[in-house]
């Protein structure tokens, strides 16, 4: 029998099938984690910032489907959740955060530390409540977390200090709380609507996101069945993209020429599971049909001919013998041929030409090639996203995780953390950009003190690469993004973790096989090229004049040299592979 409040809320984890509690300890939060170590059931997963506290708790329900915890003091440290917890919030991963509260007699008198949780909290979660007596506790708790399990999003407990002390309020246990899997199917007549709308279309296209996922083989079924190239949105990638023959690639600001190509010329988009919110990447004129477990997503985006509710995998078998057979494949096999030049292009920039600095599709290609078939990456938001969405591989067991949705930066080592805690003999790759690292570089030492033996791969280019790109497309010259970097290598090392810093091309591929190979949490330090253009599908007149104009503004303030570096990394590479070709 529980003791305490405390030891309810622990036994309550405990049976929905909770490991570990990600946080920093506090005062507010002395009874719950002096309860965990008298239970000893849950593992105390000590971060350096609440903020990679969220990121990682996100991580960990992604990669796990189960709910993950985590915990912060009273004040300034449950603040610290905010930017993590959106982030699990827009990629749809139920976690539940515990946010401790100054003693219950004091709220409401600018007491010592005083904010309202439970408010603050709200936009970002699908439940945030507070507990003001012993009693609520047990109902509060499983409300939360049986939310946050099945919208799959944040819930937020806000427990003041004093509650979690208190006896702990008699009541039998509930049944466990774990996920269910229901299968939704909308009705036979909005599946015929759908099968009449597709029959009556020539060239036909599927955008398949994140809501995809479980449902590959039902996919490419239907994409036989209609003879459709299948685009993928970014989150959409780890789940679709691997042994997929209709695959012509992503769209979107860093997709490909090839998946803009097969939507803007279709005349039925069929979306599949995605809020992919770009409206600019949308046909204009296509009949559009999306299907979508969540109906608050359907029309969103785009203006929408028939709206399904249903999950992918279940709609897409009970839409499949509607369709009629025989389709003309001349959609598809001219998006496929494009897709297969797309990818040639792409794939000619990522090698080592031998020069100095190295090029980041290289890396990115080169990391890809040596990981094992079932790594866990993340990728840092900006450049590193980039060249994941274009040179990584992906396989059926591969995971590929990011901040995609909500685009905060400094996500990919606090995210890795997370994916790594489950499975530690699992390999876990952070790509991450030096700005990124830089913002949560203490989180090494979460690796090192949690014996998390995740692998640090930096793209090291001294600048907010991302953000100079948008100010040459805005024809703004570059200002405010140079960073002033360490020898990330020799920092990893004073850390307490192995550190290899490359510079040459030609050590690349062994400095990362070794990285790899060795046990426990190792940083590869990777000087990039910091001039690598990274150009969207397609080009608006508004960014070729921002571009030119960037150039003229450049030139003009005396950085001529800026320019002559651009055409150093992106121009004279390309004619001497040509000549190699």
């Amino acid at each position: 029998m529980a003791k305490t409040v405390a030891h309810t809320f622990i036994d309550t984890l405990v049976r929905a099938g909770v490991r570990r509690i990600w946080g920093i300890a506090g005062d507010s939060l002395n009874a719950l984690t002096d309860a965990l170590r008298e239970d000893g059931r849950i593992e105390w997963m000590h971060t350096r910032h609440e903020e990679a506290a969220a990121f990682a708790a996100g991580a960990d329900a992604d990669v796990t489907g189960r709910i993950a915890v985590l915990a912060g003091s009273s004040g300034p440290g449950n603040l610290h959740f905010i930017n993590g917890l959106y982030d699990a919030q827009r990629n749809h991963v139920p976690v539940l955060a515990v946010a401790s509260h100054i003693p219950l007699d004091q709220i409401g008198s600018n007491y010592f530390q005083e904010t309202h949780p439970q408010e603050l909290y709200r936009e970002l979660s699908v439940y945030s409540e507070l507990v003001s007596d012993a009693s609520q506790l047990p109902w509060v708790l499983e409300t939360a977390m049986r939310t946050a399990i099945e919208r799959k999003g944040v819930a937020v407990v806000t427990v003041p200090s004093d509650i979690f002390f208190q006896p702990a309020p008699a009541r039998r246990p509930t049944a466990p709380i774990v996920a269910a899997a229901p299968r939704i199917v909308p009705s036979v007549a909005e599946l015929q609507a759908a099968a009449k709308a597709l029959d009556a279309a020539g060239r036909i296209t599927i955008l398949a996101g994140s809501g995809v996922a479980g449902a590959h083989a039902e996919v490419l079924a239907l994409a036989e069945r209609l003879q459709a190239p299948i685009v993928h949105a970014m989150r959409g990638k780890e789940h679709i993209e691997y042994d997929n023959p209709y695959d012509v690639g992503m769209t979107g600001l860093i997709g490909f020429a090839s998946g803009y190509r097969a939507m803007e010329r279709a005349d039925a988009l069929l979306m599949l599971g995605t809020d992919f919110p770009y409206r600019q990447f949308y046909p204009d004129s296509a009949t559009i049909i999306q299907v979508d477990i969540r109906g608050e997503n359907l029309g969103r985006r785009t203006p929408i001919d028939l709206g399904l509710v249903g999950d992918v995998a279940s709609t897409s078998e009970a839409l499949l013998p509607l369709l009629r057979v025989g389709r003309d494949g001349k959609h598809l096999k001219d998006s496929v041929k494009h897709y297969e030049r797309t990818r040639k292009d792409l794939d000619a920039l990522a090698y080592d030409d031998g020069r100095k600095p190295i090029h980041p599709q290289f890396l990115t290609r080169t990391v890809s090639r040596v990981a094992a078939d079932d790594a866990i990456f993340t990728a840092d938001v900006g450049s590193p996203t980039v060249w994941a969405a274009r040179y990584l591989e992906m396989t059926e067991h591969r995971r590929l995780l990011g901040s995609f949705n909500h685009g905060s930066m400094a996500n990919a080592l606090s995210q890795a953390l997370g994916a790594q805690a489950d499975d530690r003999a699992r390999q876990v790759i952070a790509l991450s950009g030096d700005g990124g690292l830089t913002m949560l570089m203490g989180e090494l030492l979460t690796a090192v003190q949690n014996d998390l033996p995740v692998k640090v791969v930096v793209s090291n280019n001294s600048s907010l690469n991302f953000v100079e790109l948008e100010m040459k497309a805005a024809g703004i010259p570059t200002y405010a993004t140079g960073l002033k970097n360490p020898d990330f290598a020799a920092v990893a090392r004073a850390m307490g973790i192995a550190g290899i810093r490359v510079e040459d091309g030609r050590d690349l591929e062994d400095a990362l096989r070794t990285a790899l190979a060795t046990p426990g949490p190792v940083l590869v330090d990777v000087v990039t090229a910091r001039d690598e253009l990274t150009l969207p599908p397609t080009v608006t007149g508004a960014q070729a004049r921002g571009f030119a104009l960037w150039a003229l503004k450049t030139v003009m303030s005396g950085r001529g040299d800026e320019l002559l570096d651009l055409a150093d990394t992106n121009v004279w590479r390309r004619v001497l592979r040509g000549r190699q070709h």
